[in-house]
Order: structure tokens, then C-alpha cells, then sequence
């Protein structure tokens, strides 16, 4: 099942794989553990940046 949201905490605790999108294009897809602990694309961690403290 596919389900786009920008509800970083309902992605977290329900995906099983996440894909960061930019621009309409995929730039990141990990598990919610990897992405959120370890982004590696410069998008990503911009992003988490600005809304986890």
C-alpha cells in the first residue's frame, strides 16, 4: 500500500519503507529508523532538520 503524507510522525510509526520525495522525484527511500537517524541526502536533512528538535 502506498499512502503519501507530510505527517512525518504517522510515516514514522507506520511505514515499513519511506521514500523522501523532491520536485516530484525520489531522492531517498530507507526504513523509518535509517531515514529519520541517518538521512543522507542534503533534501532529507534540511527537512528533518526544521521539524524534529
Amino acid at each position: 500500500m502506498v499512502i503519501v503524507t507530510h505527517e512525518m510522525g504517522f510515516a514514522r510509526e507506520v511505514g515499513d519503507r519511506i521514500l523522501f520525495m523532491d520536485h516530484s522525484q525520489i531522492v531517498e527511500e530507507n526504513t523509518p529508523e535509517k531515514l529519520f537517524t541517518h538521512p543522507q541526502h542534503a533534501r532529507t536533512k534540511n527537512f528533518l532538520s526544521k521539524i524534529l528538535h
